[in-house]
């Protein structure tokens, strides 16, 4: 029989806040979502009978390690993957993330604990940008650092993205004085990847894009990169055995190049705000002025 997989989360940072929420729901054997287009409640099974893995999507797991949620879910019979956001250091776009040498060491941890193959590595998204700094700069200087740091934990899988725009992402930089997010040209967005390519084959990892079809398309054709499936069911099975859909998920941007399969997603944006504030996400309210001033300010 097949089972599902259940995604914790692209509305939120479940790990970073919500796991006590998240396992009071594990130990009732559901999940009430309320879907964030036409309000509807459905109910998501969460018993291990019915789950076959728990894909955590997070900036921070430090909350989860602290508290061995994972080994409680693992001892409880479920199977557990890992979509870890690790981009380079900057208070301007990720103000509330613990300092970068401590998520490299939560990534240590997770694979120890938990296997390199259960982890994606995403370095997500790449930002280009103008501000009063810099006329022109991006959030990759970290990434040979990070690079480095995922090939001693094994990692073999990294997934990243450009920035796209939305209204939240402009009413958010409205408030902030010489500051623009800008849109690398094609030929920049392809040197870009062809770069990271590079560095991080020598490290024997794999780079995938999400939602770049374009891009993609005007890479040499020697290029090993790939697009990507954040949630992976085929690698799922792979890893854990058993049965899942191999169906791909039809809300996500498929047309794009969203290459991720059929999951149930139990977070809310409403219910379950993020509070790490990121400058770039879809998903967090605008700041308000204050806040905005004060992201800024600590730049």
């Amino acid at each position: 029989m097949s089972q599902i997989v259940i995604s914790a989360s692209r509305r939120t940072d479940i790990p970073a806040f919500y796991m006590p929420w998240f396992m009071d729901r594990i130990d009732k054997g559901y999940f009430e979502v309320v879907n964030p287009y036409n309000r509807r409640t459905s109910i998501v099974p969460a018993t291990p009978a019915e789950v076959h893995t728990i894909v955590f999507w997070s900036k921070n797991f430090g909350p989860f390690i602290t508290g061995r949620f994972g080994e409680k879910l693992k001892d409880a019979g479920y199977n557990l993957f890992f979509n870890y956001t690790i981009n380079s250091e900057s208070r301007l776009l990720e103000p509330k993330l613990p300092p970068l040498q401590a998520r490299m060491s939560q990534l240590a941890i997770l694979s120890e604990r938990f296997g390199p193959s259960t982890i994606n590595w995403r370095f997500d998204p790449i930002c280009f940008f103008q501000d009063g700094v810099q006329a022109q700069g991006n959030n990759l200087q970290d990434f040979e650092i990070l690079a480095a740091a995922a090939a001693r934990c094994g990692i073999r899988r990294c997934i990243t993205s450009f920035r796209d725009d939305y209204r939240k992402i402009r009413k958010r930089t409205d408030q902030l004085p010489d500051f623009t997010f800008t849109d690398p040209s094609l030929d920049t967005q392809k040197a870009t990847i062809m770069r990271m390519e590079k560095l991080l084959t020598a490290k024997q990892i794999d780079l995938q894009v999400c939602c770049e079809n374009e891009l993609l398309a005007h890479l040499p054709v020697k290029s090993t990169v790939t697009a990507s499936a954040c949630i992976p069911n085929e690698l799922l099975m792979q890893l854990f055995g058993g049965t899942v859909s191999l169906k791909k998920d039809s809300g996500q941007r498929r047309q794009s190049g969203c290459g991720c399969y059929t999951s149930k997603d139990i977070g809310s944006y409403d219910r379950q705000p993020c509070y790490h504030n990121c400058l770039f996400c879809y998903a967090n309210p605008a700041c308000d002025e204050k806040t905005a001033s004060i992201i800024y300010t600590n730049h």
